[in-house]
């Protein structure tokens, strides 16, 4: 009797989640993250819709200047006469842009090392875990603000500079799992089957590793947005992008806080603090769902 590689693939597969989203309802604290993401999503994708003046729009006269929320503007406006509510949407979008895509290329980055390093291991786990570990052991937040300094205050730059630095702890964890995973029967007999070690990997390692990578992809975002965040308040974002940050940014440069004008500074802030908790919680209470010794801990 013969037996197809793809018998062990179908045995070996990790428990499909018929109901990944049920699951996290289910818990607590992934419902109120589920919850918080879905509303800042959808706050991004209608603003455009909704929002009553064009962000960038500068106030008429001084009398437009850092006034109070009123039935007109609705969040008040900032010291160049601003509508802060229109800005606060718009922020919200480029904050999700460059989390998302910051987070997309991490994964990617990590991903990749993760796997070839934990499956081939020899020399080429040794370099790639030496580059890993530099990563991890020189300070992000510096080398992002001597990248951002170097390379401009571009959106894509910061989104390739969040990315590009924002993989090593992935990679590690990653890499752990697959050194699990290679040890397990199912890879030398998909081998004695003659099954190469990139269909093992796309059959086998990939499907395993996912749940795993899935969740740590969503604590990224959150980091992510933290990190925007900060390199635009800082004064080193996009001057020509509106995002939370830079909000933050122009309100504290304004004397806002001084003078009293809470609408300007509390909306952003709120905001960074709400994005970056819900996906905080849900990447929580997905790792809790797909880790047993977590699960039965909670």
């Amino acid at each position: 009797m013969t037996t197809n590689s793809n018998d062990f693939e179908l045995r070996e597969a990790p428990e499909t989640q018929l109901s990944i989203l049920g699951k996290i309802w289910q818990d607590r604290m992934g419902r109120i993250g589920l919850l918080m993401t879905v509303s800042v999503f959808t706050i991004s994708i209608i603003g455009p819709m909704i929002w009553p003046f064009d962000p960038a729009a500068v106030g008429a006269d001084a009398s437009s200047i850092l006034q109070p929320p009123n039935s007109q503007n609705w969040l008040g406006t900032d010291e160049l006469g601003r509508d802060v509510f229109s800005q606060f949407l718009q922020g919200s979008r480029v904050s999700l842009l460059v989390g998302v895509t910051a987070t997309i290329i991490a994964t990617v980055i990590g991903a990749g090392i993760g796997i070839s390093s934990g499956y081939f291991m020899g020399r080429l786990d040794t370099v790639l875990m030496a580059i890993t570990d530099f990563f991890l052991v020189v300070p992000s937040l510096p080398l992002m603000i001597a990248m951002g300094s170097i390379f401009g205050q571009n959106l894509t730059v910061i989104i390739l500079i969040i990315g590009v630095l924002s993989w090593p702890r992935n990679a590690r964890i990653i890499r752990s799992q697959t050194l699990s995973l290679r040890e397990r029967k199912f890879v030398p007999r998909a081998k004695s089957l003659g099954a190469t070690d990139l269909r093992i990997i796309r059959k086998h390692m990939i499907p395993h590793v996912l749940p795993l990578v899935v969740a740590n992809t969503i604590l990224v975002v959150a980091g992510a947005i933290l990190a925007e965040a900060t390199l635009a308040f800082i004064g080193l974002g996009d001057p020509d992008r509106i995002s939370w940050g830079s909000m933050l940014h122009f309100a504290f440069a304004s004397g806002a806080i001084g003078r009293g004008a809470w609408w300007y500074f509390m909306p952003p802030g709120l905001g960074i603090l709400a994005i970056v908790l819900a996906f905080t919680l849900l990447g929580h209470s997905f790792d809790r769902i797909n880790n047993p010794r977590l699960r039965d801990a909670a």
